[in-house]
């Protein structure tokens, strides 16, 4: 059987360069300023697909955006067992996909219908058990990403992209060391495909996640669960933060930016600290995104 990685260079684009949508830098900026669509709020009922649905952010926001009315698409690896995307929300508006991102033939009609696509997949910075079966940052941060955005077409409302701080500092200390295998080259590899591919898109980075990851398979306590005590949400239009930032804000912060047309092709860094944020109020969470990206990247914005 062809491995992934050779399936990877297949598809004729190594990291960090433009796949067939886009043939260098110049062509993207072009691409972008041409084709980027006007950002759009979703509806309620709108499907949305979330890649990573069962992950500790996948999951917060699949939960979220069910509770809010939306109908999901979870992609979930073919499996011989139940599917954990099933498990997860039984009875739920919720459609599971089996698809293996890296691999295209399994992803035939995936985005199919779908309003919105919300990508929250990820993997360990460092050699762990999650790298099994060819799992590592390149396969799982480039070649995934990048085969999903490709598989997306124009008419949707927004492309949700998470990835982390750093990805522009991965050269400098300490996210060199986080980077040593690539994992947040690999990201901005995904963020510049991204904003190239003419899509509308939001990209978040998460600082050093914590809460959690949860693992209740009861929908219910899912939506129960809160920041705790770290619900001051900050926000910077540049990558300039270095702290920590709770699942459940990040979480909140990507279905806010599906119902946000202001977030529409910008980045934002995010991390939570101790006190009282947004919550679920898009009213703060439009000021906290608008204030950010009209200040030209100036500044962390607090609400």
């Amino acid at each position: 059987m062809q491995s992934l990685n050779a399936r990877a260079r297949s598809l004729g684009s190594a990291p960090g360069h433009c796949a067939s949508r886009v043939r260098g830098p110049r062509c993207a900026r072009l691409v972008v300023r041409a084709a980027a669509q006007e950002g759009r709020a979703l509806a309620e009922g709108d499907l949305v697909l979330v890649a990573g649905a069962t992950g500790g952010v996948g999951q917060l926001v699949t939960a979220k955006l069910l509770e809010r009315g939306f109908r999901v698409r979870a992609v979930d690896r073919a499996r011989k067992n139940r599917s954990a995307a099933a498990t997860l929300f039984p009875g739920s508006n919720i459609e599971v996909f089996p698809a293996d991102l890296r691999d295209r033939s399994t992803m035939v009609g995936i985005t199919q219908g779908v309003a919105a696509v919300c990508c929250c997949t990820g993997t360990t910075a460092f050699p762990s058990s999650r790298w099994e079966g060819e799992n590592g940052p390149r396969n799982t941060d480039w070649v995934g990403t990048s085969n999903l955005i490709d598989s997306t077409p124009s008419t949707v409302k927004r492309f949700v992209l998470v990835t982390s701080v750093g990805v522009e500092r991965y050269t400098e200390f300490p996210f060199a060391i986080l980077n040593s295998f690539g994992v947040l080259k690999y990201k901005r590899d995904s963020e510049r495909h991204l904003e190239a591919s003419g899509l509308p898109y939001t990209i978040i980075r998460p600082g050093r996640l914590t809460d959690g990851p949860y693992t209740s398979y009861d929908l219910n306590t899912l939506l129960q669960a809160t920041a705790g005590t770290r619900q001051d949400v900050q926000l910077s239009a540049r990558d300039d933060q270095r702290g920590e930032a709770s699942r459940i804000a990040v979480a909140e912060a990507v279905v806010q930016s599906l119902l946000l047309p202001s977030t529409s092709n910008h980045y934002f860094s995010i991390c939570s600290t101790d006190g009282e944020g947004p919550g679920k109020d898009s009213a703060a969470w439009d000021r906290l995104f608008s204030q950010c990206h009209s200040a030209g990247a100036a500044s962390k914005v607090m609400v």
